[in-house]
């Protein structure tokens, strides 16, 4: 299956073209919300690479949030736009998914953060999403075990989480290339709907 993915939930935009949950060619821009400006031209790069790969689109795959309204709002009117003149389906994929999958991590109690402004995040534990008031590591979650943090709402929590167990990652973004992966496993396993 051929996947042409959106990613706008958030500063990073990105697309991405997959092929059986592989990556095959992504754009990416890590420096802002320009999303308005940059996702046309990401895609009609894309679309002209899968011409001359001779690659035809099955669906189009989207981030579908929580996260920033503007850039949802873009990703949200582009990739319907394309499903209708591609004549394909949406396959809408959760970003707090996408950040999971995005950190490689396979232990442990994962804890996506996606900022919602001031001390606040949306995130997502024991598969219910939220938006949560940071004031300390309880608030979240009471176990045990190791807890891996990670997002563009994460780093303002280091300052407040203090155990030892907490351990924030740097530098996970939620990327095209990880909506294709979760899209095409949804697509076989029926786990997200098919708009």
């Amino acid at each position: 299956m051929t996947i042409l993915c959106i990613e706008t939930s958030t500063s990073v935009c990105s697309a991405a073209i997959c092929k059986d949950g592989e990556p095959v060619k992504q754009c990416i821009c890590l420096e802002g919300s320009n999303h308005a400006r940059l996702l046309p031209r990401y895609l009609e790069e894309l679309l002209s690479f899968a011409r001359e790969q001779n690659l035809s689109i099955d669906a189009v795959a989207l981030s579908e949030g929580p996260g920033s309204y503007t850039g949802l709002r873009i990703g949200t009117s582009t990739a319907k736009g394309l499903c209708y003149g591609l004549n394909v389906p949406l396959i809408p994929v959760p970003t707090l998914d996408v950040l999971k999958h995005a950190s490689g991590i396979q232990e442990g109690v994962l804890i996506p953060m996606i900022d919602a402004r001031r001390m606040e995040v949306y995130t997502m534990i024991n598969g219910e999403t939220k938006a949560v008031v940071i004031e300390n590591e309880e608030n979240l979650y009471t176990g045990n075990e190791d807890v891996y943090y990670f997002g563009d709402g994460a780093e303002k929590c280091t300052k407040v989480f203090t155990k030892s167990n907490w351990r924030y990652i740097s530098d996970i973004v939620p990327e095209a290339q990880f909506v294709g992966a979760l899209a095409e496993q949804s697509s076989i396993s029926n786990q997200y709907r098919l708009l």
